[in-house]
């Protein structure tokens, strides 16, 4: 192919996706512009208090005293973030994922190759109702 003909062909091809976008209507029937629903329904959740989650106590009291107050702040920590908080384990890690998938969300992701089993908070709850009892 000449070089001419090459940028022939190229002029073509340019002309005609001008053409189809020239013909784009930007008031497109059945399109709604604007925020979605989806995602007016999504901020809403994310504003959601944690109180509205119906967390036992522990848990609760748990991510108050982190400082998180909202969903939102919730779903923006890692498994391996939350078993850094002091009594809490893996019931409460289990009741908050629950809680988040009930609703269609989860935690961030936690970093590559880490094992809730070996962290040193993953049976802290646990721990806790057994030495209570042993108390009683």
């Amino acid at each position: 192919m000449k070089p001419r003909d090459a940028v022939a062909s190229a002029g073509r091809t340019l002309v005609e996706l001008f053409g189809l976008a020239r013909e784009l209507n930007l008031d497109a029937e059945g399109i709604e512009m604007g925020p979605s629903v989806m995602d007016a329904a999504l901020a809403a959740d994310m504003a959601l208090p944690i109180e509205d989650l119906d967390l036992t106590v522990r848990s609760y009291n748990c991510l108050k005293r982190e400082g998180i107050h909202t969903v939102g702040e919730l779903v923006n920590r890692s498994e391996a973030d939350l078993l850094d908080i002091r009594n809490f384990g893996s019931k409460s890690i289990d009741e908050v994922k629950a809680k988040l998938v009930s609703m269609g969300m989860n935690l961030k992701d936690s970093p590559v190759g880490f094992d809730p089993t070996q962290h040193q908070n993953y049976n802290a709850s646990l721990d806790d109702e057994f030495v209570e009892a042993d108390q009683a």
